[in-house]
């Protein structure tokens, strides 16, 4: 701090950051992470060591995403502050050693306690929670190995008190489940793999010793998250049988996200009968295939409704307005929409509608109307089109809803009708001139006004509008109908992809530059957008969303080389704030002159390429980890020999790995026949945000967990 002394105070024109109110420097201390507060800040002057130990910023702990902490930062912040945390949040922190949970005993009054992702074996787990009586929340990852006859008497108590848990599988397990006998809340993701390292075919039959029956009496949310594979069907059919039997009475939200088909049994349609009779729900999500073709909507009885998920459902628009919203009834409580993949949501029946046909607006405008509150809304993986009648637009109705925080839609849908007749020229005002054709020095030949009549065909595009209307909007997604990652989960990578729908054909660059009128925007994803041409757009979003946080672009313009290469490299000089980018796109070439360029995005944490055909240059990327401080994940999946990438991925670590804790570092061949034993070495934590391309709006409930 840098203060000017002079003899009044007009001569004096420094700012003393200690001359705040005490409240101010609360608020400002709040944004920075509890272990610089903690051993850094509060050591500079007395007044910060008061401020610093604040129950305010004390109360709560979040390490889950700072990188540069290590295990004796850890083991000085809880010996400072142990006993003032209620709420610690460590998840995904994968990079520390076991040994630090042990330091996690010294806060004996925590509330809630979040450990996924961390290494946590089950005697470390009995001893920690042995001494935590208060505890009330948790999260944790069950690993092979894990062993629930070794949790004490003292932890089996700590449990029985526990009303929240989340817990991650990754083999077959109850795991603590049975120990906590007043559940309230259970989070369950299952990760478990159909096949061990060595080959071998797992069962999803649980361990003996495992049979112990959970107590479901006091349950009021049920969330189960599926990763491919049929063991993880196998497992959450054991943990639904006990629900089968009877249905809590308290149960109010019930959500099941599997990928595939995830077939009914009797089991389920016994628990299915059995929430239409007895419960109420505020929350949905059930599998397509527990959906497609039954009267079970028609049953359901709803509240105040929240979240309602019909993801990959053939639920016609017809069944979505009379057995969901009835009829236009009133549901303002709505605030989270996901009909992903629900190709005839929009129609009023899908029995001979083919999926490209033209939706019926009026299912649009009643959805509309009837949820006026809706902060995030998810339509993409499906053909929305348009037709010509005058303001029954999809993006003209969408524009209605001015509370929408997150909004996820095909590339198909944002055309203007008219566009597949005359598209308008692309708008000069919003490209720098060097991104653009050459001008020629002479006589102009061209009306002088031909660039403002292009920009007033832009700015009438209903899409334009769209983004005018939310100005609030934090996160975008333009997905084509037809896309497919070329990293699928735990298959091969795909080497060909489905073409872009006609109506696509349209959307470009200076779709891409109406973006640009979100302020707030902080993350937004692009994929298939086959009339990109120079990337134009792409400028004026770095140049106008300096909040942008997370960028995600994949297979923009023509598939054989990448002409947006050169507006990519400009915008990012502009993107201070960016801190994870991912980009997909056949033949990129990821050279000296696009590292030198993302070097200017200071805050970049996590990078992640995805391309066919690509090529990398080993000394750029060396220079741009060296000049890039904060990144802690470089992904790259190209198409350079294995040897290369694994010198480059040995360099990176030898180098930077002493330096940066949490650096992760995966390079390898897209198209190795071993890439998915890779991936499934990778971070949950980053495969599940960046790595895999999936759309993410309205995936779970808003505030699902801490």
């Amino acid at each position: 701090q840098e203060i000017v002394s002079g003899d009044s105070e007009e001569e004096n024109n420094g700012v003393n950051l200690m001359d705040f109110s005490d409240e101010i420097l609360l608020h400002i201390l709040s944004y920075v992470p509890s272990t610089d507060l903690v051993l850094n800040v509060r050591r500079t002057c007395r007044k910060l060591a008061t401020l610093c130990l604040d129950k305010s910023l004390t109360h709560t702990v979040l390490l889950q995403k700072d990188y540069k902490v290590n295990k004796d930062k850890v083991k000085q912040l809880m010996r400072d502050i142990g006993k003032e945390i209620y709420q610690l949040n460590m998840a995904g922190c994968y990079w520390l050693p076991s040994s630090t949970i042990d330091h996690v005993t010294r806060c004996k009054n925590l509330v809630k306690l979040n450990l996924s992702g961390c290494h946590v074996t089950s005697l470390r787990l009995s001893k920690m929670l042995s001494t935590l009586q208060h505890l009330r929340s948790l999260a944790i990852d069950v690993n092979p190995g894990f062993d629930a006859s070794q949790l004490s008497s003292e932890c089996k108590a700590t449990l029985s008190r526990v009303s929240e848990l989340k817990q991650t599988l990754f083999t077959p397990s109850y795991g603590v489940v049975p120990c906590c006998t007043s559940l309230e809340k259970l989070l369950l993701y299952f990760e478990i793999l159909d096949r061990s390292r060595e080959g071998f075919m797992l069962s999803g039959q649980l361990m003996v010793g495992e049979s112990n029956v959970p107590h479901y009496q006091n349950l009021r949310v049920f969330y189960a998250r599926l990763a491919p594979g049929y063991v993880n069907q196998e497992v959450v059919r054991l943990y639904l049988a006990v629900l089968s039997d009877r249905t809590p009475e308290n149960l109010h939200a019930f959500l099941i996200s599997a990928p595939g088909s995830f077939a009914e049994t009797g089991a389920t349609k016994n628990l299915l009968d059995s929430m239409a009779r007895n419960a109420r729900l505020d929350a949905l999500q059930l599998p397509k295939a527990w959906i497609n073709g039954s009267g079970l909507l028609q049953h359901l009885k709803f509240n105040n409704p929240f979240y309602f998920s019909f993801s990959r459902c053939t639920l016609s628009g017809g069944h979505l307005i009379q057995r969901v919203i009835n009829g236009g009834k009133d549901l303002k409580s709505l605030t989270s929409l996901n009909l992903s993949g629900c190709v005839h949501c929009l129609a009023p029946e899908s029995l001979f509608r083919k999926a490209e046909d033209d939706i019926d607006s009026s299912i649009l405008e009643s959805l509309v109307v009837s949820c006026c509150n809706l902060r995030h809304l998810n339509l993409s993986a499906a053909h929305h089109h348009s037709s010509e009648s005058i303001g029954n637009h999809l993006c003209q109705l969408l524009s209605r809803l001015k509370h929408l925080l997150s909004l996820a839609l095909p590339v198909c849908s944002i055309t203007n009708v008219a566009a597949n007749v005359e598209k308008p020229p692309a708008a000069s005002s919003l490209v720098p001139q060097a991104l653009g054709r050459k001008v020629r020095i002479g006589i102009q030949t061209c009306p002088r006004n031909l660039a403002e009549q292009a920009n007033q065909k832009i700015e009438s595009s209903v899409f334009w509008a769209l983004m005018g209307s939310l100005r609030f909007l934090e996160t975008l997604e333009i997905i084509g109908s037809s896309f497919s990652s070329a990293m699928p989960r735990n298959e091969p990578a795909i080497r060909n992809s489905l073409p872009p729908c006609v109506r696509a054909q349209s959307v470009g660059d200076s779709e891409v530059a109406a973006i640009s009128q979100l302020t707030y925007l902080q993350s937004l994803t692009l994929a298939q957008l086959p009339n990109i041409l120079t990337g134009s757009g792409l400028v004026s979003i770095g140049l106008q969303c300096q909040q942008l946080r997370t960028l995600s672009l994949a297979n923009l313009g023509m598939m054989g080389k990448v002409g947006y290469m050169s507006a990519l490299m400009d915008m990012l000089k502009h993107c201070k704030c960016l801190r994870d980018l991912r980009l997909e796109q056949p033949y990129f070439c990821a050279g000296a002159q696009f590292f030198q360029a993302l070097s200017h995005c200071s805050s970049l944490q996590r990078l992640c390429i995805v391309s066919r055909s690509g090529t990398l240059q080993s000394d750029a990327v060396m220079s741009f980890m060296a000049s890039c401080l904060e990144v802690i994940m470089c992904h790259m999946f190209m198409g350079e020999s294995l040897t290369a990438c694994r010198n480059l991925q040995q360099s990176i670590v030898r180098s930077f790995q002493a330096d940066r804790p949490a650096l992760n570092v995966v390079i390898f061949p897209l198209l190795h026949e071993d890439l998915t034993e890779v991936i499934r070495d990778v971070p949950m934590r980053h495969l599940d945000e960046i790595t895999l391309f999936k759309s993410r709006v309205a995936e779970e409930p808003p505030n699902l967990w801490w």
